[in-house]
């Protein structure tokens, strides 16, 4: 079937092929660019372009936020009582926080110039630099921890900027077995964050792993399951927020919500630039927090191939390189509103294949929505009345859903031969090693740790390497005799090259 006509990013409608963020030609795919989205598509836009009304605008943009707001408030609240700092600046560290992930998530959903991957791709606070800043607190004390870790994510942040178009030819090492293997990580490692949030988020809050906690939590993995069995159109769309809203319901006759945060919050709180002190720079934080955007980068590469899969629109070399700056230049700014890394957030990938909505606007809005959060204080706690059990109920569903795209993918690898079967089994077992013992790594030396420590960067890493074995090196490579889109290699004839710049 020949592709569909599909418009570009300012606009304008360009036969089959529309600019890539650098200027060269996107493939698209050769599925009509209305197929899979709801009622109402315009046959000659490709639905990530899509522009919805703006009551569905601004409804589907608030599930994006409830499924990331508890990824976004979570660094700040482990770092900063790490830091010792006061219930104000800890308020205000979670608040810009939310705002620094808004104005990431706009730059990766609508970007400038070549900076901005233009996919329904949220971008928040990254938790794999938690545990480095702990450290770096620790070694400098809670006076100048923060202007420390904020003069090293910095650095990071320009490090990655200036690596992306380097760091994006990658991708013909992420060939469908590569990509479905990641994918599948990504669902898998995020599956015990919802079990933890379904038994009450903290170990040491009052009823964690109560079965008031786990009823609320299957309550509302039952509501969103059923919204999505009985509900049609928009409102089936809707399920997942539809679920938060009557989970949460629920939890206040059973005890689980709590107003206080609300009542103590205040209206509007403009950011404070360097708040807590001008950035400082020293050398062992700099590179901790350089391996943790390697780290960030490597997922951020592998979230996009997933999030362009779904959303059947090729994340290709120049989207790839112009999604890591965005990512890079967030994180570079974000420490001047007191905010930390910027990096992907893979439960939103799961929301895009829940809802089938793929419009970047509809993240634009989320992104929007963050940045109001941040500036006014009081709406942030609103958001923060949904309890964790009922955020946990929910991530079942979102988090599954990722891994099932990824053994989707896998489907379609090739898994007969026995090469991907190695690949995929290792990798996958690899993977699973910090997620199933979470303390693995801890005699290992740190840069080790810091990327191993995460199941996604190590399930990874080992596909990409087994890839090289099984595909690119030695007999493998000389012997051609399994097909090349099947056999772990990337058709490189799809991919155009980005340049650097």
């Amino acid at each position: 079937m020949a592709p569909s006509n599909t418009s570009s990013n300012d606009g304008g409608s360009t036969p089959a092929r529309t600019p890539g963020p650098d200027g060269d030609s996107t493939r698209l795919p050769d599925k009509p660019s209305g197929s899979g989205t709801h009622p109402g598509t315009h046959p000659g836009i490709h639905p990530v372009d899509e522009v919805l009304p703006p009551v569905k605008l601004f409804s589907t943009g608030l599930q994006h936020v409830a499924a990331m707001y508890a990824g976004v408030v979570a660094p700040p609240l482990i770092v900063g009582a790490g830091v010792g700092l006061s219930a104000a600046d800890l308020a205000l560290l979670i608040s810009a926080s939310l705002f620094t992930a808004g104005l990431a998530t706009l730059l990766q959903t609508l970007g400038i110039w070549r900076i901005g991957a233009r996919l329904p791709f949220v971008n928040g606070v990254s938790f794999a630099g938690v545990a480095p800043m702990i450290a770096i607190a620790e070694e400098h004390g809670p006076k100048d921890a923060l202007p420390v870790i904020f003069g090293a994510v910095i650095v990071a942040g320009a490090l990655c900027f200036l690596a992306a178009p380097y760091f994006c030819k990658l991708i013909r090492f992420f060939p469908p077995v590569v990509q479905g293997t990641v994918i599948t990580l990504i669902g898998v490692s995020l599956l015990p964050v919802a079990v933890n949030w379904a038994r009450g988020g903290s170990p040491g809050a009052p009823g964690y792993g109560s079965m008031r906690a786990i009823g609320l939590a299957a309550i509302t993995l039952v509501a969103v399951v059923l919204c999505n069995r009985l509900l049609r159109g928009f409102w089936q769309q809707l399920s997942l927020l539809i679920g938060l809203a009557f989970g949460t319901l629920i939890a206040f006759p059973l005890g689980l919500a709590d107003f206080g945060a609300v009542q103590d919050a205040k209206v509007f709180a403009l950011p404070s630039p360097f708040h807590f002190g001008a950035p400082a720079f020293d050398a062992a934080a700099i590179v901790s927090m350089c391996i943790v955007m390697v780290v960030s980068m490597t997922e951020s590469t592998a979230d996009m191939l997933a999030l362009g899969k779904i959303v059947e629109r090729e994340a290709d070399e120049p989207t790839l390189a112009a999604g890591l700056r965005a990512d890079g230049l967030a994180t570079a700014l974000s420490p001047v509103f007191n905010g930390f890394a910027a990096s992907a957030f893979a439960q939103n990938i799961g929301l895009v294949a829940l809802t089938k909505i793929r419009s970047r606007f509809v993240v634009a809005a989320g992104g929007g929505i963050l940045i109001l959060l941040g500036l006014f204080p009081v709406l942030g706690s609103v958001v923060s009345l949904v309890p964790q059990p009922v955020l946990g109920g929910a991530g079942i569903v979102l988090f599954g859903t990722v891994a099932a795209s990824g053994i989707r993918t896998l489907a379609e690898a090739g898994m007969e031969s026995s090469a991907n079967t190695i690949l995929v089994s290792v990798s996958l077992g690899v993977g699973i090693i910090p997620i199933a013992v979470p303390n693995f790594y801890d005699s290992f030396p740190e840069a080790v740790r810091t990327l191993m420590h995460s199941g996604i960067s190590a399930g990874c890493v080992m596909a990409v390497l087994l890839n090289l074995l099984f595909h690119h090196v030695g007999a493998a490579r000389r012997s051609g005799s399994e097909p090349e889109s099947r056999s772990g290699q990337a058709p490189g004839a799809t991919v155009p090259t980005a340049t650097p710049s």
